[in-house]
């Protein structure tokens, strides 16, 4: 059921994405120069959001987060220069 909630809210994110125009080639391309962050805006809203759900849902105790095991700074520094530079030269 986990797997069935989770592709649901996906498909609904993305749907929002595309009807928003933030899919759009120019979009993304002008993220990456800097000149619109409406990309940014709606991503960083969507964290918020996401954000003051799970704390208000663990807040009620309905949700239990797990223990974040110790992460690899270098590793994830460089897996996201790759990805963003990935997604900048596809033009993403």
């Amino acid at each position: 059921m986990n797997y069935v909630i989770a592709i649901v809210l996906g498909v609904f994110f993305g749907f929002s994405l595309n009807k928003a125009g933030l899919t759009k080639y120019n979009k993304i391309v002008n993220v990456f120069r800097l000149n619109d962050m409406a990309v940014l805006k709606f991503m960083m809203t969507a964290l918020v959001v996401a954000m003051i759900g799970l704390y208000g849902l663990r807040g009620l105790g309905l949700v239990a987060f797990p223990a974040v095991p110790t992460t690899y700074v270098v590793g994830n520094i460089v897996g996201g220069l790759i990805f963003g530079v990935g997604m900048a030269l596809a033009g993403y």
